[in-house]
């Protein structure tokens, strides 16, 4: 009976054995503090965005903070926050601390609360960009038909990668997500333009026009706004394809502007779409519906 009971005694003593032996502490780890996306929710302090350089918005931009803040019941005007963080974009060419801080100004609240709003949102740029903010979708509609293209051709005629900008402060390269213009994959959007059904040689094209209308209209480099006194040249001639007094449609299909000797495409398709038709043409509805189908002719839903 002894011989029986001792394997089962020698197992319930080693398990409780091994209950006393283990060990009462948990390890940790750790991993490198990612510090690729600081610019959206980390401030620190340099020479051109600090709390010390002044920011005031322009008499115009002033007209348009009234108009739009006349859009809220006075005591719900803080809700005007994303528009006056736009506008302010917009002249100052980013929105810096300073900017933050007059919108807080302006709209009674405490700067906290613009900062969470200006750090959440990806489409405020916290660092200066270029005249040109060229943000190329990569996302599963334009990875499909080859963005991969679009984003070699921007670094290969650039000489930049995503997230940097060009030393003469004309462009700056972006990575970016789903844009909503899948219909017309592969796309960018450049500054508040769509540029649709891109190739590589395309893509060159556009840059060369943007740079072209760049030196004819004298922009120098470096951030700039695209409203207000400071982005006025960029709204004007960029931004509507160096548009103007005496431009006439040039390009394929007419898709396109010249003026001062500058050719641009228009935004939009640049394959001849106009603009998410099919591109092999009408392919569905060719003939009139069979059957009696027709709607009511007596007026009567």
């Amino acid at each position: 009976m002894a011989s029986k009971l001792s394997p089962a005694l020698f197992r319930s003593s080693a398990r409780t054995l091994r209950q006393f032996h283990k060990p009462q502490w948990r390890s940790f780890r750790t991993t490198a503090c990612a510090r690729s996306s600081d610019t959206y929710h980390v401030h620190r302090d340099t020479p051109d965005n600090n709390p010390s350089i002044p920011f005031k918005f322009t008499a115009q931009n002033e007209k348009l903070i009234k108009e739009i803040l006349s859009r809220y019941p006075s005591q719900y005007k803080k809700a005007a926050v994303m528009p006056l963080l736009d506008l302010g974009q917009r002249q100052h060419g980013f929105t810096s601390i300073s900017v933050m801080n007059e919108v807080a100004r302006i709209l009674e609240m405490p700067p906290m609360r613009v900062y969470e709003v200006a750090t959440f949102y990806t489409m405020f740029n916290r660092t200066p960009v270029g005249r040109f903010h060229v943000q190329c979708c990569t996302t599963t509609p334009c990875q499909l038909r080859d963005s991969d293209s679009v984003m070699r051709a921007i670094s290969d005629h650039l000489g930049i990668h995503a997230g940097e900008t060009t030393p003469d402060g004309l462009f700056t390269f972006t990575e970016v997500e789903c844009l909503g213009a899948c219909a017309n994959a592969p796309m960018v959007q450049i500054n508040d333009d769509y540029y649709e059904d891109l190739t590589y040689d395309s893509t060159v094209s556009l840059l060369k026009a943007l740079q072209q209308a760049a030196e004819a209209t004298g922009m120098s480099g470096g951030a700039a706004g695209l409203g207000g006194d400071s982005g006025k040249d960029v709204g004007e001639a960029a931004d509507r394809g160096v548009g103007g007094a005496g431009e006439k449609l040039v390009g394929e299909q007419g898709r396109g502007y010249e003026a001062q000797g500058v050719k641009m495409p228009t935004p939009g398709p640049l394959s001849g779409r106009k603009t998410c038709e099919p591109a092999a043409g009408l392919t569905s509805l060719t003939s009139p519906m069979w059957g009696n189908e027709m709607l009511r002719k007596d007026g009567a839903l």
